[in-house]
């Protein structure tokens, strides 16, 4: 039954993808990089994991997904409009004045968005109060954050995680983005971070790390985490990950963390995500 559900997820992925190239490709404008390189963690969230309602998304004990590297939203748009949050359609409309989906999610335009977020380093934070407001009230909750390994630079990711521990917060899954590079170059040449997984776990993390694009590794971490969520300890998902995953002239390369494909790159790459299928 595993494989199967990996199988269909797979195939959800590549319809992913080519939603993310397609907003980008239509803006002429956008991050499609680090969006391709989490588009197989959030198929396996959106359509596998988290208990969510697309029709009713402020349901008090769904659960929560804070993209804290907001500039990759089109990861985060296609997955709520395959999901059925808006209608599919307005993906067409990325940073349009007026539509619902800005360059950076908006949590008072767009259904579906737990938390505005832009401001690198902030989301982690957000997510700890979110984590310890469901502890508080006794919801089911669980709170997602997803963090890129250059936004780990920041010293407020740091302050958050020893207060995630400090409250025992094990409804709080942070999954780190470890593509290797940022805006500007690879994030060992930028400000190395070192080994971040040994980082969370000496602030008190339970630590799986996975092949962020392996949908079996995928699937037995969140499983491996849901049958640990009442230990009293974080968890951080430490995911290696392709900048540009499944576009053969985007991988690895950092011009493309924030650069949209002209017509012929759009329909190069387009080609190259439905080989994924394949």
């Amino acid at each position: 039954m595993t494989s199967e559900i990996a199988d269909s997820l797979r195939k959800k992925a590549v319809e992913l993808r080519k939603t993310i190239l397609t907003m980008i490709h239509a803006a002429k404008s956008g991050h499609p990089g680090g969006a391709l390189s989490m588009a197989d963690i959030m198929t396996a969230l959106y359509f596998h994991e988290m208990n969510i309602d697309p029709n009713n998304p402020k349901w008090e004990s769904r659960d929560r997904f804070i993209l804290s590297k907001g500039h990759a939203c089109p990861v985060l748009y296609g997955a709520l409009a395959l999901k059925g949050y808006f209608d599919f359609e307005i993906i067409h409309t990325l940073r349009s004045e007026g539509s619902i989906l800005q360059g950076h999610p908006d949590m008072k335009k767009c259904p579906g968005i737990d938390i505005s977020t832009g401001s690198l380093g902030q989301g982690l934070s957000c997510g700890v109060g979110m984590a310890i407001a469901g502890k508080r009230d006794n919801l089911p909750y669980r709170v997602f954050i997803m963090v890129g390994d250059g936004e780990a630079q920041e010293g407020q990711i740091w302050e958050a995680a020893q207060t995630a521990s400090k409250y025992n917060l094990d409804n709080l899954v942070v999954i780190i983005d470890d593509n290797g590079l940022q805006c500007d170059g690879s994030c060992d040449d930028i400000m190395p971070t070192r080994d971040l997984g040994k980082k969370f776990e000496a602030f008190g993390f339970e630590v799986f790390s996975i092949d962020g694009h392996d949908m079996d590794q995928i699937l037995a971490a969140f499983d491996l985490i849901r049958s640990r969520s009442a230990n009293g300890r974080p968890k951080c998902i430490m995911a290696k990950t392709l900048k540009g995953r499944g576009v053969s002239f985007m991988e690895d390369v950092a011009e493309w963390h924030g650069m949209a494909p002209n017509d012929e790159q759009f329909a190069t790459a387009m080609a190259d995500v439905e080989k994924g299928l394949n």
